[in-house]
């Protein structure tokens, strides 16, 4: 299962962290493993790389902000929400967003 935390403070975006893998098909066949991949780093690589730091593996990510962000940030951001959001609620047993 791959497992989404958001972490806020005060509604404020202050870190995403993505970890494990979908295991709904075999290894370079996961369609759901691949879009969640496809949403948070292309979103990641939307984002203005100065205000954030990140660290990108096998099977984990996590995008935390150094600084206030910028409003276009926080609709990229918003955008890569709502899209794990759907593959979420499509996907139950293969993919968990838990906003803390």
């Amino acid at each position: 299962m791959i497992k989404i935390s958001l972490i806020t403070a005060g509604n404020k975006f202050e870190e995403l962290v993505v970890k494990g893998h979908a295991n709904s098909a075999p290894y370079g066949e996961d369609l759901v493993c691949a879009a969640v991949s496809a949403i948070v780093l292309g979103g990641a690589n939307a984002l203005h790389e100065e205000d954030y730091s990140f660290v990108v593996e096998e099977g984990y990510v996590d995008i935390k902000r150094k600084k206030d962000i910028s409003s276009r940030d926080e609709i990229v951001i918003e955008t890569m929400l709502t899209q794990l959001e759907s593959l979420a609620s499509s996907y139950p047993k293969n993919v968990k967003l838990e906003r803390k």
